[in-house]
């Protein structure tokens, strides 16, 4: 992807505390994306929860806020540094809900806001909902598994016993 110059700083959203079967990865790659916007002369925000991170070195970026991360302390470091975009895709799932629910409350994605980069609302309202994901995925043209949403078992039962117009 080539540098985009409308983008001066970015606000990196850390995955927070590590959790079983989620966040060390996150930390190794926000680590790194960390870096290299450094290196391409971003100017880097990092707000994440976890001191114990490698990504809260203060090598790694211009400004670190190691605060709770909640869409109030996200809205207020927002505020103060008023970043360019959020990148909330190397923070796993946290940072994933705290994009949009800073999305919900117009603080970001939207006209006169920091832009979301690596993935807008949007893209991460499709990821996140399995319906929405399927359909994206058949509209592309790839197969997908037999699948279906039921909110009762008889419901559960007709899903498996029906063919499906997809198959």
């Amino acid at each position: 992807m080539p540098r985009r110059n409308d983008l001066h700083s970015i606000l990196v959203i850390g995955s927070g505390p590590i959790v079983i079967g989620q966040a060390c990865e996150f930390d190794y790659s926000g680590t790194q994306a960390c870096r290299v916007l450094r290196a391409e002369g971003y100017r880097v925000i990092l707000a994440n929860s976890n001191p114990a991170t490698i990504m809260t070195d203060p090598d790694f970026a211009d400004r670190t806020y190691i605060e709770p991360l909640t869409v109030e302390v996200l809205a207020a470091i927002i505020e103060r540094e008023r970043p360019d975009a959020v990148l909330p895709t190397l923070g796993g799932q946290t940072a994933l809900n705290l994009a949009m629910a800073l999305h919900g409350r117009g603080l970001v994605g939207v006209p006169g806001t920091p832009e979301l980069i690596g993935a807008n609302a949007e893209a991460i309202a499709t990821a996140e909902d399995r319906e929405k994901f399927k359909e994206a995925m058949i509209e592309i043209g790839l197969k997908v598994p037999k699948s279906g949403i039921a909110h009762s078992m008889k419901e559960a039962c007709l899903l498996y016993t029906s063919p499906s117009p997809r198959d």
